[in-house]
């Protein structure tokens, strides 16, 4: 466990906007007012996304121990491996990068940016956590002084940078009902709960975590506040589709209307299943006119060019 005693480092651009979706809540039958998107995508560094504010705190923890290497996991296209690779490019660190399955034969999307910002890529060569355990032990064991960020760079002091985000967006909106977040390893929706509460934190489950319920009430005993029910906690599971790496049609669906209606791009994993959970919420009628809901956007755009059949989506 983290200690929580090193106050966060600063690696990003803050606040990051809020702006209101006007368009597309017309389009799916919402006030002009109703509907807005935080954009943690444009948090400055190595491309934006989530993952800043919660490196903030694992990078100031690295540097609390005189760490000379960062070592973290992820699946080939992982957002927060790209964000590890530029945070310690940021901070003159090494950074090694453990990541599931084997070499593809051709780099796209965040592997191209993860080679641009000086990470080493070790294959684990499996998917199964051993394997992955295995080469991140092998990496440690190499030499320097290395850092472990766990996957997805999730843990209860991580979490504080979306405490953080969430104080912003009670500036920002004031009287927001709703927020709509991906949920993936359970770091960013942690923090928005510990500050909002369950009632106004919706996660939608990307498939990234075999028990999501769990891995979130866990973070949560973690944090400093008041203690959360996981019976409590509002989790969308009907989003995965076929698995974590695939697109599904609700989620090409609300790539396409973001894009049509606000120029604003959604990634096939995290962003654009969220999207697609908000707009079920919408057709469900737990969304309606007259309340302000806001859409935590948290990156994710090199995706997009690591997933070929995004190319057939007209």
């Amino acid at each position: 466990m983290f200690s929580s005693d090193v106050p966060p480092i600063n690696l990003g651009s803050w606040p990051t906007p809020v702006e209101p979706l006007a368009r597309c809540a017309k389009a799916l039958g919402l006030g002009p007012e109703d509907l807005w998107i935080k954009r943690d995508d444009v948090t400055g560094l190595g491309g934006g996304g989530n993952k800043i504010r919660k490196l903030q705190y694992t990078c100031a923890q690295a540097l609390a121990v005189g760490a000379t290497t960062l070592i973290t996991t992820g699946a080939p296209q992982s957002n927060h491996a790209r964000l590890t690779a530029s945070s310690a490019a940021r901070l003159g660190l090494r950074c090694v990068l453990v990541l599931g399955g084997a070499e593809p034969e051709s780099a796209q999307g965040n592997l191209v940016l993860d080679a641009l910002a000086g990470a080493e890529i070790v294959w684990a060569g499996g998917d199964t956590a051993s394997a992955v355990d295995a080469a991140v032990q092998a990496v440690a064991d190499s030499g320097g002084v290395p850092f472990v960020i766990p996957f997805g760079g999730t843990s209860a002091v991580a979490a504080q940078g979306y405490v953080d985000c969430a104080r912003e967006i009670e500036q920002q909106l004031p009287g927001v009902e709703r927020v709509v977040v991906a949920l993936g390893s359970g770091g960013t929706m942690a923090g928005l709960v510990a500050h909002l509460g369950v009632d106004r934190v919706v996660g939608v489950d990307v498939g990234a975590v075999a028990d999501p319920v769990s891995t979130l009430a866990g973070l949560l005993d973690e944090m400093p506040g008041p203690t959360v029910r996981a019976a409590d906690l509002q989790i969308l599971r009907n989003q995965v589709g076929q698995g974590y790496s695939t697109l599904t049609e609700a989620s090409a669906g609300a790539i396409r209307c973001l894009a049509r209606t606000e120029g604003i791009f959604l990634d096939p994993t995290y962003t654009g299943r969220a999207f697609a959970g908000l707009i079920q919420l919408v057709k469900d009628k737990a969304i309606t006119a007259g309340s302000e809901t806001v859409f935590l956007h948290t990156g994710g755009l090199p995706g997009l060019f690591g997933h070929p059949e995004l190319s057939t989506l007209r």
